[in-house]
C-alpha cells in the first residue's frame, strides 16, 4: 500500500505560525532499528535493517504494525522540523514487544493511515510526501513485511517525506530609490511577513514583488521590475536565501495635462483639484516635473467629479487617461508624458423638491435647516454633505452613532423606477434653455441607540484614572453620546499629559458582548513626560549667562497638580520660585494655587529690579472650556543702579564717564551728581517718582486680578485649532502704596491649514491708568513691547515711548500687539514657523497711530525637546519698520537679528 501525495514535486503552500508540539509522552517512530546497511532479502525501513522483536505476537495472529517512521531520505536524512512535531501529527501507533502490546492492521489502520497523510499535508511543511506500507515477500517490491518467528506478519510503515525550503537570507537588491526598512514597514502595514526561517512560500514572495512595483510606481518609476532567485545556503539542509533584484528603468514625470471635452471648466480649475498628479512646475524643466502616480489617479479623478458635482453637475464624469510619451532624457534616467483625460460634464442642475426619507427619531422640520439647499439653487454636493454631517452629530448626541445617509437623486427625465439617470441624459439640452431640475431625497438610515457600558483607559502608567475621568462628559450608564466623547477627547488633550488623542488610533468603541444597543469605550493613551528636571547652565535674552537647578511638573504624581521649584542665578537674573496649582480643589472642579518667589533682574542699559511676594489663585468653570480666576498678588520691589543717563543726558554722547548709580545715594546726597544735576532731578516729579527716587527705591504693589478665559486650543505645545480669549483687570491698591487700574484684552485664534499646517493670530490691548494718592506711576509698572514673546526682532522693553533726549524708554500707558504665524510641521516635534509681529506703545494724551507700528518679520525653527519638555526656538527676523528704537546697549536696532529662545510668542 503506498498513499502519496499528488503532483507532489513543486507544490508549496505557506507554512502555519505556531505548528502544535509532540505531546511530551510520544513514542519513538523507530524502537532502535539496528544501524546496520541492509542485506538482500532482509526487511528494511528507511534504509535501515529492522531488528528482531523483543517478544512475539500471539500464534494465528493477524498481520500486526511492527514499526512506524518519518523518514527524509531526499534530504540527507536530516528535518528541520523536529521528528516529534511530526510524530505528533501521525495518530498511528507502532506495537511495543516489550509490553506485550499488538496494534492490529486492518481497515481501521489503513483509514488511521489516510487521515495521517491529511494531517501532514496540512501543515504546509512539505514538498513532497508519501506513505508505504510493507508487502509480503516474493510479491516483487523491495519494501517486504517483516515474518515473525510463528509466522505472524509485521507491517512497516514508513512517511517518505520531504520538506519545504526555509528562508535563511532576504536582500533586496538593485535600486537606491527605496529602503530596506520601509519596505519591511510597508510589508507589515500589510501583514505580509516574509521572516527569516520561515518556509519558502511563492505565493507570499509575488505579494511581496507586488508590494515592491507599487512602492516603485509611488516614486514614479512605472517601468520597475522585480525578479526574485533562491540559492542554496550554508547551516543545514533545504536553507535558502531569497534575493529580490529591482531594475528602476526611467522615472516617469508629467510634463502637461490636457483635458478632453471640458467645456464649462477651465484646464487649470481642473488641474488644481488634481493632488497626486500635477503637470511640470512654475519654473518649467527647471522646476522639475510631477511624478506620475499611476495607482493614484483614481483619487484625482474623484476629486474633479467632486468638484463638478459640489459646482451641479451630476452626471459628471472623468475617463482612464491617455498617456503620451513626448520625451526621454538622454541619459535614460527621466521620460516626461502628457496625460490626456477624457471628460464628460453633461448637464448643471437646479434643485427641485428637497425632502427626507426614513427618519422617525428627528422630525423632518429639525432636519431642514442643517441643509443649506433651498429649492432653484444650483446642486452642491459640498452643501448636502455639510448637513449631513451636521445630522450626524445631532443623531450622535443622542446615541445614534450608526447612523449614515445619502442623497438619493432624481433628475428631470430620470426613471424612478430604474433610480438611476439615463446614459443618454448627461447630453439632453432641456426644453426653452432653462437649467434642469434634480429632486434630493435624503435617505436616512437611523439604526440603534445606544448607551454605554463600560469606559476603559489604556496606556496612562503614570497619570490616575480619576484625572482622566473628570475630564470626561461621557458617563457609564448614559446616552452614548458622540458629540461628549468629542468634547471629552479635547479637554484631555488640552491637558498636554498626553500625545494627542485620534479617533482613529486611540479611541475604540465597540459593542458590548451579549448585551444589546451598549457599548464599551476605551481610550488608549501614550503619555507625555511633563517633568522637568533641569539643571546647567544657559544663555538667553532675559537672563543673559546663567546657571539653575529647577524642577517642574505639570502633572505632580499622576493626579494634574503642578509643582514648580526653582533657583537659578546668572549675570542678568536671579529667580527662586516655589509654585502648586491643584485643578480639581476638595474633590471639586475649582483651581486653587499659590506662589512664592524672589527675583532680580537687570535691564541692561537701564536699572535692576529686585522684588519679592507671592500670588494666591481660585478658579471655577463658568461655561463649556471658559473659566473664571480670581488672583491676589502681593510684591515688594526695589530698584537699584539706574542708569546715569536717566539724569543726565550728556552720558548718551559720552558715556565713558558715567556709571550707575544708588537711588540711596542720590536720596542721601552723596551720589557722584553734581548738585545742578540732583536740583534738576527733584523739580522733575516724572522722572523721581516713576524711578522710586522719592520712595527710596521701594514699592509695594497689592492687587486683585479677576480673569475671564474661554479656551478650546487643542494643545498647549503644538496647537493646530481652537480659540483662546482673556479678559482681566488689575486693581492695585489694597495694602499696597502703588494704586493703578490695568484692563487686558486678548484674543488667540488657530485656524487648521492643511494635515501639516495652521495659521495661528493674536490681537492684544491693555491699558494702566493710576488712581487715588499715585499720580506717576512706577516704570516698572509701565507698558513696554519687544521680545521674542511680543515683537520677536526687537529687545525685550524696547519698544514704547522714550525721553527725547536720553533715547530711554520710559513706557507707556497703552499697547497694540498683534502677531501672526503660519505653523508647518515638518518632521515629528519640529515645526517651521513664518511670523508677522506689529505693535506699539502709545502714553497719556497721545493716541495710536499707523505710522507708530514697529515691525518684525521672519521665520523660526521650533521644536520641542523631551527631555526638558519646552519648544526650543530658533529666530531670524528682519524689523522693516524700527525707527526711534533702540536696543538695551542704547544702540539703534538691527534691521536683521538672530535669537535663540524657549517656549512659544503666545
Amino acid at each position: 500500500m503506498c498513499v502519496c501525495a499528488p503532483a507532489v514535486l513543486g507544490a508549496q503552500a505557506a507554512a502555519p505560525q505556531n505548528p502544535a508540539p509532540p505531546p511530551q509522552n510520544a513514542a519513538p517512530a523507530l524502537q532502535n532499528p539496528a544501524q546496520v546497511p541492509a542485506s538482500p532479502g532482509v526487511p528494511t525501513i528507511c534504509g535501515n535493517t529492522v531488528p528482531p522483536p523483543a517478544a512475539l505476537p500471539p500464534d494465528g495472529s493477524g498481520p500486526v504494525i511492527y514499526y512506524i517512521a518519518p523518514c527524509f531520505l531526499k534530504q540527507g536524512g536530516a528535518p528541520l522540523v523536529e521528528p516529534e512535531t511530526y510524530m505528533f501529527y501521525i495518530k498511528t501507533r507502532g506495537s511495543q514487544a516489550s509490553q506485550g502490546i499488538w496494534v492490529p492492521y486492518d481497515e481501521k489502520a489503513e483509514q488511521t493511515i489516510r487521515e495521517d497523510f491529511k494531517r501532514l499535508w496540512g501543515t504546509n511543511f512539505l514538498d513532497d510526501l508519501s506513505i508505504q506500507v510493507s508487502e509480503p515477500p516474493g510479491s516483487g517490491v523491495t519494501f517486504m513485511d517483516y515474518v515473525f518467528s510463528n509466522g505472524v506478519v509485521g507491517k512497516l510503515v514508513t512517511y517518505d517525506m520531504e520538506e519545504r525550503e526555509r528562508v535563511k537570507v532576504v536582500t533586496y537588491e538593485g535600486s537606491k530609490k527605496i529602503e530596506r526598512s520601509k519596505i519591511d514597514d510597508k510589508l507589515k502595514e500589510q501583514n505580509i511577513q516574509l521572516r527569516l526561517d520561515s518556509f519558502l512560500d511563492e505565493g507570499l514572495i509575488r505579494r511581496v514583488k507586488t508590494v515592491v512595483l507599487e512602492m516603485m510606481a509611488e516614486k514614479g518609476y512605472q517601468a520597475a521590475e522585480v525578479t526574485h532567485k533562491v540559492t542554496p545556503v550554508g547551516g543545514g539542509p533545504k536553507l535558502v536565501n531569497v534575493a529580490f533584484n529591482i531594475s528602476e528603468g526611467p522615472k516617469v514625470k508629467i510634463r502637461d495635462i490636457e483635458f478632453i471635452g471640458n467645456k464649462e471648466m477651465s484646464d487649470r480649475a481642473l488641474q488644481k483639484r488634481m493632488k497626486e498628479n500635477k503637470p511640470k512646475g512654475f519654473l518649467g524643466i527647471l522646476g522639475g516635473g510631477g511624478t506620475y502616480k499611476e495607482a493614484k489617479f483614481e483619487e484625482d479623478a474623484d476629486k474633479i467629479v467632486e468638484f463638478y458635482r459640489n459646482e451641479g453637475y451630476i452626471t459628471a464624469r472623468v475617463g482612464q487617461p491617455e498617456v503620451r510619451v513626448m520625451e526621454n532624457s538622454k541619459d535614460g534616467d527621466t521620460r516626461w508624458i502628457q496625460l490626456r483625460i477624457p471628460i464628460t460634464e453633461g448637464q448643471r442642475y437646479r434643485v427641485g423638491q428637497f425632502s427626507f426619507d426614513g427618519n422617525t427619531v428627528v422630525k423632518s422640520e429639525a432636519l431642514r435647516p442643517l441643509f443649506k439647499v433651498a429649492k432653484g439653487d444650483w446642486y452642491s454636493e459640498k452643501d448636502v454633505r455639510k448637513g449631513l454631517e451636521k445630522s450626524r452629530e445631532l443623531y450622535g448626541a443622542g446615541g445614534y452613532f450608526e447612523f449614515t445617509g445619502y442623497p438619493d437623486l432624481k433628475p428631470e427625465g430620470s426613471d424612478p423606477a430604474a433610480g438611476q439617470v439615463p446614459e443618454a441624459l448627461a447630453e439632453a439640452v432641456p426644453t426653452g434653455g432653462a437649467a434642469p431640475k434634480v429632486d434630493v431625497i435624503m435617505r436616512m438610515q437611523e439604526g440603534k441607540q445606544y448607551f454605554v457600558n463600560r469606559i476603559t483607559f489604556v496606556g496612562n502608567t503614570t497619570t490616575r484614572d480619576n484625572v482622566i475621568r473628570r475630564e470626561m462628559r461621557l458617563v457609564e450608564g448614559g446616552v452614548f453620546n458622540t458629540e461628549a466623547l468629542k468634547y471629552s477627547v479635547r479637554r484631555i488633550n488640552q491637558l498636554g499629559y498626553f500625545k494627542n488623542l485620534e479617533e482613529k488610533n486611540n479611541i475604540q468603541v465597540q459593542k458590548t458582548p451579549a448585551a444589546d444597543n451598549h457599548v464599551d469605550v476605551t481610550l488608549k493613551f501614550e503619555e507625555q513626560n511633563r517633568n522637568q528636571l533641569t539643571f546647567g547652565a544657559g544663555v538667553s535674552q532675559w537672563e543673559g549667562v546663567f546657571g539653575q537647578l529647577a524642577f517642574q511638573t505639570a502633572n505632580f504624581m499622576g493626579r494634574g497638580e503642578t509643582l514648580t521649584l526653582s533657583m537659578q542665578a546668572g549675570s542678568r537674573a536671579q529667580n527662586y520660585q516655589v509654585a502648586f496649582t491643584e485643578p480639581f480643589l476638595f474633590d471639586r472642579n475649582i483651581t486653587g494655587g499659590f506662589d512664592v518667589f524672589k527675583r532680580k533682574l537687570m535691564y541692561i542699559g537701564y536699572y535692576t529690579q529686585k522684588s519679592a511676594g507671592g500670588n494666591l489663585v481660585f478658579g471655577f468653570p463658568v461655561a463649556d472650556f471658559t473659566r473664571m480666576f480670581v488672583r491676589y498678588s502681593y510684591e515688594q520691589v526695589m530698584m537699584t543702579d539706574l542708569n546715569q543717563a536717566f539724569i543726565d543726558p550728556s552720558c548718551i554722547v559720552s558715556p565713558s564717564g558715567c556709571a550707575s548709580i544708588s537711588i540711596a545715594d542720590i536720596r542721601n546726597g552723596t551720589s557722584t551728581l553734581n548738585a545742578n544735576a540732583l536740583e534738576l532731578l527733584r523739580r522733575n516729579p516724572f522722572v523721581y517718582d516713576s524711578l522710586l527716587i522719592g520712595a527710596g527705591g521701594k514699592r509695594t504693589v497689592s492687587k486683585i486680578t479677576p480673569s475671564f478665559v474661554h479656551n478650546t486650543v487643542d494643545n498647549p505645545i503644538f496647537p493646530t485649532t481652537g480659540r483662546r480669549y482673556t479678559m482681566q483687570m488689575d486693581f492695585a491698591g489694597v495694602g499696597g502704596n502703588t494704586k493703578f487700574l490695568k484692563p487686558t484684552l486678548e484674543g488667540v485664534w488657530f485656524l487648521k491649514h492643511t494635515n501639516r499646517t495652521s495659521v495661528g493670530l493674536r490681537a492684544q490691548f491693555e491699558f494702566i491708568a493710576a488712581y487715588g494718592g499715585t499720580t506717576v506711576l512706577p516704570i516698572f509698572e509701565k507698558l513696554y513691547l519687544g521680545g521674542e514673546y511680543s515683537i520677536r526682532g526687537f529687545d525685550i522693553r524696547s519698544v514704547g515711548p522714550s525721553d527725547p533726549q536720553t533715547g530711554l524708554v520710559l513706557g507707556g500707558n497703552k499697547s497694540l500687539l498683534f502677531n501672526g504665524e503660519y505653523l508647518i510641521s515638518i518632521a515629528g516635534p519640529v515645526r517651521l514657523v513664518l511670523f508677522y509681529d506689529a505693535g506699539q506703545v502709545g502714553d497719556e494724551g497721545r493716541g495710536f497711530a499707523m505710522n507708530q507700528f514697529r515691525t518684525s518679520t521672519g521665520a523660526e525653527i521650533r521644536f520641542f525637546m523631551p527631555v526638558l519638555n519646552v519648544p526650543f526656538r530658533l529666530i531670524f527676523a528682519e524689523n522693516p519698520q524700527r525707527a526711534g528704537v533702540l536696543d538695551n546697549n542704547l544702540r539703534p536696532a538691527k534691521k536683521l537679528v538672530f535669537r535663540f529662545a524657549v517656549g512659544t510668542t503666545f
